[in-house]
């Protein structure tokens, strides 16, 4: 079975690319994030592709105020500065999800398909895989 702390990470479709070809190996998150490193995780492109798309460890989780992330991992993000402000615009500290062990799905497990196969919601932002997800989940989890 998963482990209790799979991540589900939902990725606008340009920066699930970016991880997959190892140019955003820090992902960013408004809010904080409770999982201790080498949790899975599985990389969820949004729409249009709409697919599982590839799973990732966790190398850290690391929170910081948002000016000092920048400083410090601009080059790791896939993004530039005005677009690092809006997202994190209202908060004060960004999460930073050091990414590792990136691995490509051959085939994506396309939202349909997760639906086909059991009760599916992909997260806003991100969530923890829960036993009511369907099985190819669980089975990525093992995999990651």
């Amino acid at each position: 079975m998963t482990s209790p702390k799979t991540l589900l990470l939902s990725l606008r479709p340009r920066f699930a690319a970016a991880i997959l070809d190892g140019t955003k190996t820090i992902e960013i998150r408004r809010r904080p994030v409770n999982a201790l490193p080498g949790t899975p995780v599985i990389l969820y492109a949004s729409s249009p592709v709409m697919a599982i798309v590839g799973t990732a460890r966790l190398r850290t989780v690391e929170s910081m105020p948002a000016d000092m992330a920048w400083q410090r991992f601009q080059s790791s993000f896939a993004l530039n500065r005005p677009e690092f402000d809006a997202y994190l615009d209202g908060v004060d500290t960004a999460v930073l999800l050091h990414l590792r062990a990136i691995n490509t799905l051959n085939e994506p497990l396309p939202l349909r398909g997760l639906r086909q196969s059991g009760t599916f919601q992909p997260p806003q932002s991100f969530r923890y895989v829960a036993a009511s997800d369907p099985a190819p989940l669980h089975r990525l989890a093992l995999t990651a």
